[in-house]
């Protein structure tokens, strides 16, 4: 039998290097997963353990949710926090990327808040309304709020007409104020889209506006989800209506369905071509109690007006409160 040449093996040097192209990428791995369990997530904000997250994958979906009221139209995802064996309650409609008008402005409110965490009752640091912001609150042709040029508002106040009344000018009037311009401002709100996994979402303005920004429902809701854990956000959005010093009578809040009880947010967006959208918070009891259901109802009614697709997407999204809060409580007296 002829004799097989033994393998050759590399030189001392070139094992070494070889070994290290295999070891450096799980001490990178092990770097990253070590910063997130240090650092965590943004000042004011409490994020969930990515054990959390992998078992919100990992939940089925319940029974009851095949036979909710499903739009059959546009998108709609829907989730439960906090109830074991139960996270996602299904999505519907393809997820490819919608306009979603106002509903941009959570991820405005959530990069501000980021950027400049607020605390309990703090009212945070006075900014000046600009001309410009002044002057866009007469439009007609978008949801503004009024404010007067050189008159100082809270942090707070300004995220109140951001996101009750929905004001396009102080969207733009934050983000000038938090980055310079509102071109870096959209740089910002991307990057945390990317961060929080948001694959199918593409913000080109801070209002919603435009209609090249764009999302899917199951984008939103994992931004939903992100927001809602931070106290001063949750107590705004949970707001019908407020009095502001420096803007005349009372700001009411375009979420009508904060009207049902126990529903806590969160916010809606319309125009011609997004159509209506809502995304929604809601305890699963109307006593108050019980874990927090999220919702998000996208693209409406799209090509009608703004709002004859917000009327749908809030009709349909009350309709879905309804159905989830008797599914889940007849699932709790089955388990019982």
């Amino acid at each position: 039998m002829p004799l097989r040449p033994l393998p050759l093996r590399p030189p001392p040097g070139r094992r070494l290097r070889h070994m290290l192209w295999w070891i450096a990428p799980t001490l990178l791995a092990m770097a990253a997963v070590i910063a997130v369990a240090v650092n965590g997530g943004p000042p004011g904000f409490t994020t969930g353990s990515r054990a959390e997250a992998d078992q919100a994958g990992a939940d089925s979906v319940p029974d009851f949710a095949a036979g909710l009221p499903w739009p059959d139209e546009g998108q709609t995802s829907l989730a439960v926090q906090g109830v074991q064996g139960i996270g996602n309650l299904g999505t519907r409609g393809a997820q490819t990327p919608v306009p979603i008008a106002s509903v941009t402005k959570v991820m405005t409110a959530y990069v501000i808040l980021r950027d400049h965490p607020l605390h309990g009752d703090e009212e945070g640091p006075a900014i000046s309304a600009d001309q410009q912001a002044a002057d866009e609150s007469v439009s007609g042709t978008e949801s503004t709020a009024p404010v007067r040029a050189g008159r100082d508002y809270s942090q707070r106040q300004l995220l109140q007409l951001l996101l009750l009344p929905s004001g396009n000018n102080i969207a733009r009037l934050l983000a000038r104020w938090d980055a310079g311009s509102e071109e870096a401002f959209v740089v910002k709100m991307n990057q945390a889209a990317s961060g929080l996994g948001m694959n199918r979402t593409a913000y080109t303005d801070a209002s919603g506006i435009e209609s090249t920004t764009v999302s899917t429902s199951q984008d939103q809701l994992k931004l939903a989800r992100e927001a809602m854990k931070n106290d001063v956000f949750r107590k705004i959005v949970a707001t019908p209506s407020a009095t502001i010093p420096g803007s005349p009578g009372t700001v009411l809040n375009t979420n009508t369905l904060l009207r049902m009880p126990g529903v806590v947010g969160l916010k809606t967006g319309s125009s011609t071509p997004a159509g209506g959208n809502l995304v929604w918070a809601a305890t699963a009891r109307d006593d108050g109690r019980g874990p927090l259901v999220l919702g998000v109802v996208l693209h409406q009614q799209a090509g009608t007006s703004a709002e004859q697709g917000l009327h749908a997407a809030l009709d349909r999204s009350e309709k879905l409160i309804t159905a989830v809060r008797a599914g889940l409580t007849a699932d709790a007296r089955r388990s019982a």
